[in-house]
């Protein structure tokens, strides 16, 4: 299925931008006219991926992650965020609630997150390489957009 409308966005790896990149996200969707609660829980799962990326993928420095965002037909939303950085070694490991590489404050939950509030998340990773992160969701809010 071809999608409708598309964004792309690319930011750096600081969290300063996480911010902005899940008000962008959140802003480009909401011409589907969400529900609050459906556009917080995109919001929620954009912000946990673009962590992860910043956070776990550029440990060791800074580098771009890439974002597109597709609309499709049936209101459906797919959210890619992508990075360049050092990869997942096991992601069903990462995937686990509460395992996390980096201790400390970090509570192992993002994943678990965006599970919760998507409606499917799929990971792909090679080790030195980087991430790939979609995130998809059906919004049943107040469509009414005409394509």
């Amino acid at each position: 299925m071809k999608a409708i409308n598309t964004m792309k966005l690319e930011i750096e790896s600081r969290s300063v931008n996480e911010s902005f990149a899940r008000v962008a996200v959140a802003s480009f969707i909401s011409q589907l006219d969400p529900t609050i609660e459906e556009l917080g829980d995109i919001r929620t799962a954009v912000s946990e991926a673009v962590t992860n990326s910043i956070v776990h993928g550029y440990k060791e420095g800074k580098g771009k992650i890439y974002i597109t965002v597709s609309i499709f037909e049936n209101a459906k939303v797919t959210i890619k965020i992508r990075d360049k950085g050092c990869g997942i070694e096991n992601i069903e490991e990462a995937m686990q609630p509460l395992f996390t590489t980096m201790g400390g404050e970090r509570s192992g939950l993002g994943f678990a997150v965006m599970e919760s509030f998507m409606d499917k998340v799929k990971v792909n990773s090679v080790v030195g390489k980087g991430t790939s992160v979609t995130l998809e969701k059906k919004i049943n809010g107040r469509f009414v957009t005409k394509w």
